[in-house]
């Protein structure tokens, strides 16, 4: 299955926070989008592994992708090297997406930067055509998508360009709602984080706002780039 884009993910909730409303946007817009998630999230202070496969395929019919795995790397623990970006590889060959949306570069947790750079690394190999993988046996095709862009996440990197959002947010957040274990419940006899108070619930709308009231319009997402962006007219800006 060919996909226009294929976001990935360190941990399951990190596309939903970051870039969602992307994700809804570009599907309202005919595309067709997949999401990889590095990890099962198992590290995570509050729920399990099993509980975030079931938010995770709920979040999934949400957003309305056309796929979603996961890779099963180990929570914390994953690293950048051959292993681990073959296993990158065989899902970048599988979905040939031309648009790659991935982690943010540095952030609070280590593995949203170690995801970023080993997604990164994975799309440049994924165009060596004597790196051979296999899948489902089956030889795999070399292929690279065309761009690869990085989403904002804890810290308040600035972006290199955002997307208008408006209209989505509402989906967005009911999408980040599917992992009802991971973020504020009042009622909730488990440990906190940083993630689970009502402050960093509250973020996800009043970033978005702040992010699109720089761009000039209601909401927005921001992301970073690895090359200069470049339009065909000043006329495709807004």
């Amino acid at each position: 299955m060919k996909l226009d884009i294929l976001a990935f993910g360190a941990h399951p909730d990190d596309v939903e926070l970051g870039c969602s409303g992307t994700i809804l946007k570009e599907i309202s817009l005919g595309k067709t989008v997949g999401i990889v998630d590095l990890t099962r999230g198992e590290l995570g202070t509050r729920g399990s592994a099993a509980i975030r496969d079931q938010e995770a395929n709920a979040a999934a019919k949400i957003l309305g992708v056309s796929a979603r795995e996961n890779l099963e790397m180990r929570d914390g623990f994953f690293v950048n090297d051959e292993q681990h970006q073959r296993e990158v590889i065989k899902m970048i060959r599988k979905y040939r997406p031309e648009i790659v949306l991935c982690n943010a570069i540095d952030d609070r947790h280590i593995d949203h930067g170690k995801g970023s750079k080993l997604v990164s690394d994975a799309c440049f190999l994924s165009g060596l055509r004597k790196i051979e993988t296999e899948l489902e046996g089956e030889q795999q095709q070399a292929w690279r998508p065309k761009v690869v862009y990085h989403y904002i996440q804890w810290k308040n990197i600035e972006p290199d360009f955002v997307v208008d959002i408006t209209g989505f947010t509402a989906k967005k957040i009911e999408s980040i709602l599917a992992y009802g274990s991971q973020f504020y419940d009042k009622d909730s006899k488990e440990p906190e984080s940083p993630i689970t108070s009502k402050n960093f619930f509250e973020s996800l709308n009043y970033r978005s706002q702040d992010l699109g009231r720089l761009a000039g319009v209601d909401y927005a997402e921001g992301f970073t780039v690895e090359r200069y962006l470049a339009v065909n007219s000043l006329g495709d800006l807004i």
